[in-house]
Parts: C-alpha cells; sequence; structure tokens
C-alpha cells in the first residue's frame, strides 16, 4: 500500500488527547494506522490502543504495520467505531482518551476500486465494509426523484440537487449507471463547479458515500455513549472535515452534561501542514473532557 503517510494534525490530537505513558486510548478509525502509531509512540512505555477500522484491507495493513513495532500493546477489531462503546464496555474497559478522524483514507480513494473517487473509473460501490448490502449504485440507480433530491440535501448539503437528481433519471432511461466516472460525467454535464478548483460531483459523491455507509448516524451512535467509556478526566478528541460532521460533533460536546468541552473554538491545521497535506485543509479538530461523576 505504499509508503505511511503523515496523519492529519498528529501534533494537536496528541496534546488534546493528552497521551502519556502507560495510558489506555481508543482510536475509532485506525485507517493505516498513522494516528495509532504517533499514540503508541507517545504512550510508550506500558501504554495500550483499541483500534477499530471497518475496511478489510486496510485492518489487514495496519495490524501488520502495527505489529512490527509494538507487539503486544495494541488490539485491532475489524468493526465500525460505533461498535465501541457497546464492545469496550461488555469487556469492562475504559480509556484515557479516544480519538476519531472522520476523514476519507488516501487508501479508499486511490487504491481500493470501489468508486470512491469521481476522478476514476471504478465500479460505483463506495462500500467501507464490503460485507455491507447495498452500494452507491443500488442508490444512484434505485431511488426516486425526490429520494435522490432529499438524499443529496440532507448528506451533500448540495443547493442544485434537483438539477444533478434530473440529470441522473434520464441517464437511467438509456443504461444503468454502473461506474464512479459515468456519474462524475453526468453531473459535470448538469452543473458547474460551484467554486475555482472544484468538481462539479464533490457534493454528489460525498452524499453516496456518507448515504452508503450511514456515516451521520453511525457517529451520533458514538457520540452518545462515549463519555461512558472514558475515565474520569478522560478526554474525547474528534476531526471532521466538513459541516455536517462538525455540527454533530459541536452539540453533542456542549449538549452532554458528563463532558466540558476543551476547544471553544476549533483547531484547524497550520499552514505549513495543509502546504505538505492538501487534504488537510478542511480538518477541524475539537476536544472535550469526561467530567467527574
Amino acid at each position: 500500500m505504499g509508503p505511511r503517510h503523515e496523519p492529519v494534525l498528529r501534533k494537536e490530537v496528541l496534546e488534546w488527547l493528552a497521551v502519556r505513558p502507560g495510558g489506555v486510548y481508543l482510536d475509532g478509525t485506525v485507517g493505516l494506522g498513522g494516528h495509532s502509531r504517533a499514540i503508541l509512540e507517545a504512550s510508550s512505555p506500558g501504554g495500550f490502543l483499541y483500534g477499530f477500522e471497518w475496511d478489510e484491507a486496510s485492518w489487514q495493513e495496519a495490524e501488520a504495520r502495527l505489529r512490527q513495532e509494538f507487539p503486544g500493546r495494541f488490539r485491532l477489531l475489524r468493526a465500525n467505531f460505533a461498535e465501541a462503546p457497546e464492545l469496550l464496555l461488555s469487556e469492562g474497559v475504559k480509556v484515557d482518551g479516544a480519538l476519531l478522524d472522520l476523514g476519507l483514507s488516501s487508501f479508499l480513494l486511490e487504491a481500493s476500486g470501489r468508486g470512491f473517487s469521481f476522478l476514476r473509473d471504478e465500479p460505483l460501490d463506495m462500500r467501507m465494509d464490503t460485507r455491507a448490502r447495498f452500494t452507491a449504485r443500488d442508490l444512484v440507480n434505485r431511488l426516486s426523484f425526490r429520494e435522490l433530491v432529499e438524499l443529496l440535501r440532507a448528506y451533500g448539503e448540495e443547493p442544485r440537487a434537483e438539477r444533478i437528481a434530473r440529470a441522473i433519471l434520464e441517464a437511467r432511461k438509456e443504461k444503468p449507471v454502473e461506474t464512479s466516472g459515468e456519474l462524475a460525467r453526468i453531473v459535470a454535464q448538469a452543473v458547474r463547479p460551484r467554486k475555482r478548483g472544484e468538481h462539479p460531483a464533490t457534493l454528489t459523491f460525498q452524499a453516496l458515500r456518507m448515504a452508503v455507509n450511514r456515516e451521520l448516524e453511525n457517529l451520533k451512535r458514538f457520540l452518545a455513549r462515549a463519555p461512558e467509556i472514558l475515565k474520569p478526566g478522560g478526554r474525547l478528541v474528534v476531526i471532521s472535515f466538513h459541516s455536517l460532521e462538525d455540527r454533530l460533533v459541536k452539540q453533542a460536546f456542549r449538549g452532554d452534561p458528563r463532558l466540558r468541552v476543551l476547544t471553544k473554538k476549533v483547531v484547524r491545521p497550520t499552514a505549513e501542514e495543509v502546504r505538505r497535506n492538501p487534504r488537510a485543509r478542511s480538518a477541524r479538530l475539537r476536544a472535550a473532557e469526561r467530567c467527574n461523576p
């Protein structure tokens, strides 16, 4: 899968998680293990990490990478982070810090072959967990005009949802939409980019991916129970990449009496980090602390 990529906001994650030697931590979105590796390094000696990763190929690669450096100091589960509170509590585990990085990994975009990117012509799948039943192809080809409009608005905040949905239905009259490249061309022919440098299909692909993987529902489910797995004084750090996710995190942090908000404003990457990694540009970090019961 190629060389390691520097995880977004690495320094800030370690600071806001307050990682210390011997601590117990949760990485709910392991990916290829960038943040997990940083946490294990900073919690040496004796720190332990529970990791959750939905995508099988990423899970296997992260397991292999971390096993080389940190044998016996982590446990990776192939599951969505929404399941983490229930699974950890069933084993009597509480953690000193928990992290979610809600960004789409470079591997899924560039190497999974599942149609996550509008720049590639791949089967229109978009499942992070290939055991899941429905694909983006199913949604694009089966939903009604009104259902497509609602999906694009709810998960993509796409202001041109009706025009895009109409174009998809017209294309479906000729043949099913099979690939990411086909869908990208349909959207690009229907609407112009909202701003310079952005592909016209950006929000359409976001909406389909989030719907297929129930991303907002899983985030709500995790946030509702996350305080239960934190020790008193334990930290919860979430990195989001667009307003839908950030709004949920902000509301959950402020509305839960078990949590004390640590970040009065979102923490963003430095200009230097954005220069090195342009995908970090839209990252927003929020942190909260478990109050004493």
